[in-house]
C-alpha cells in the first residue's frame, strides 16, 4: 500500500476542536463535515485538500475530545495520510477504524517542509521526499493495521473477514 501527496504541515497540538469545530456535529454527511474541517486554522484548507493531501503535525495530534467525526473529516476532504511526532490515542485509533493512514515518528515534523512532495510505502515504513530526493525509514505499521486501511476501515475489514468464512 502506496500513496503519494503534497505535504500540509501544522503544529504541536492540533486538538480535535480545531480539526472540526463542534458546531458542526450535528452534520451527519461525512462529505458535509469534509466543508469545515480546519477551517480555523486555514480557512481554504479544503479547497487545498481536495486534490489529496498529506498532513503533518508536530506533538499531541487529535488531542482534545475523542470525536470520530475529526479524523472522518479529514478523510473526506482529500487527506491520504496524517504524519506526526504523536498522537493523542483515541485519535490515532479512530483514524485507523475509519480508514484513514497514520504514522507516528518522533522528530518526523522537523525532517518535512510545507508543500514537499512525498511517496510512503506503508508496508516498508519507507518515506521518500520526492522534492528533495532524500528518503527516511519509519516503523512499518502492523499487518493487522494495514488490511484494516486496506479495506476502508474497521467495519468493512470486520465485513471482509466474516464473508470469507
Amino acid at each position: 500500500m502506496k500513496i503519494t501527496g503534497k505535504i500540509m504541515k501544522f503544529g504541536d497540538n492540533v486538538d480535535t476542536d480545531v480539526i472540526l469545530p463542534g458546531k458542526y456535529l450535528v452534520l451527519t454527511d461525512p462529505n458535509e463535515l469534509a466543508k469545515h474541517a480546519l477551517e480555523g486554522l486555514d480557512p481554504a484548507f479544503t479547497e487545498k485538500a481536495k486534490k489529496g493531501v498529506i498532513l503533518v503535525g508536530g506533538k499531541n495530534f487529535g488531542c482534545g475530545s475523542s470525536r470520530e467525526q475529526a479524523p472522518l473529516a479529514l478523510k473526506h476532504a482529500g487527506v491520504k495520510c496524517v504524519l506526526a511526532d504523536s498522537f493523542a490515542r483515541i485519535f490515532f485509533r479512530n483514524a485507523i477504524n475509519i480508514g484513514l493512514p497514520v504514522i507516528e515518528h518522533e522528530g518526523i515534523s522537523a525532517k518535512l517542509e510545507d508543500k514537499d512532495e512525498l511517496m510512503i510505502d506503508f508496508k516498508t515504513g519507507m518515506i521518500q521526499n520526492l522534492s528533495k530526493d532524500k528518503s527516511f525509514q519509519v516503523p512499518k505499521l502492523p499487518t493487522f493495521i494495514l488490511e484494516i486501511l486496506e479495506d476502508g476501515g474497521l467495519i468493512e475489514n470486520l465485513r471482509r473477514r466474516r464473508d470469507k468464512k
